[in-house]
């Protein structure tokens, strides 16, 4: 008998649901949404991906590469959890502040903005160009955005550390993010950004603060 990982599980289980849902609502919750006969189609992080009406399979349609389970697990939770009505606000929070966000706040900034800013330490150059490929902007001296969705956009602050003081990194999000997905979700999103942000300036993420 086949061994199957609770992640395939718990992805298999999210495919099915996808099945179940009312696509026409999804696409009116979501706008950003290409609604083909057999395809749902959206842009996550600078690649664009196709849900088969048919089977709820994710695939790439940008490009060749892998789809991770979290980019994945990022678009069907997406589908589940946006309300009807949801809008940005134009008030951009740290994940803390979030709707129920505090109880993994410690973890986020532990298991992710430290290592953003690790890695990037000594390499901000490498920054603006990362943000290109992952078809985000630059902001201002040291501020970013990149689309996690187009509802969902996430901004990144870097500031290259000195002899005194270590790199610091920053992640922001609309007030509106936790209308849109659940706040665990939030984490995966943000987890996968700068993953592909790591891997679109060719560094391996540093891990040491975990």
């Amino acid at each position: 008998m086949e061994k199957v990982s609770n992640y395939e599980v718990q992805r298999r289980q999210w495919q099915r649901r996808f099945l179940d849902m009312d696509h026409a609502a999804l696409c009116r919750r979501l706008p950003e949404l290409e609604e083909t006969a057999d395809q749902l189609r959206l842009w996550h992080f600078g690649r664009q991906f196709a849900v088969s009406r048919e089977d709820g399979a994710i695939r790439c349609l940008s490009d060749d590469g892998p789809v991770s389970y979290n980019e994945q697990m990022n678009i069907y939770t997406l589908f589940h959890y946006c309300v009807p009505g949801a809008r940005l606000t134009g008030e951009w929070l740290p994940f803390r502040d979030l709707r129920h966000a505090s109880p993994f706040a410690a973890a986020f900034q532990r298991g992710i903005v430290l290592p953003l800013a690790r890695t990037f330490s000594g390499r901000g150059d490498l920054l603006p160009a990362a943000v290109e490929r992952l078809r985000g902007v630059r902001i201002s001296d040291s501020g970013f955005q990149l689309p996690a969705f187009a509802c969902i956009p996430m901004r990144l602050n870097f500031w290259e550390g000195d002899e005194e003081f270590e790199a610091q990194a920053n992640l922001l999000f609309d007030r509106s993010a936790t209308d849109f997905i659940h706040v665990e979700s939030v984490v995966t999103i943000a987890s996968e950004g700068v993953r592909r942000l790591a891997e679109a300036a060719g560094l391996g993420m540093d891990r040491q603060s975990l």
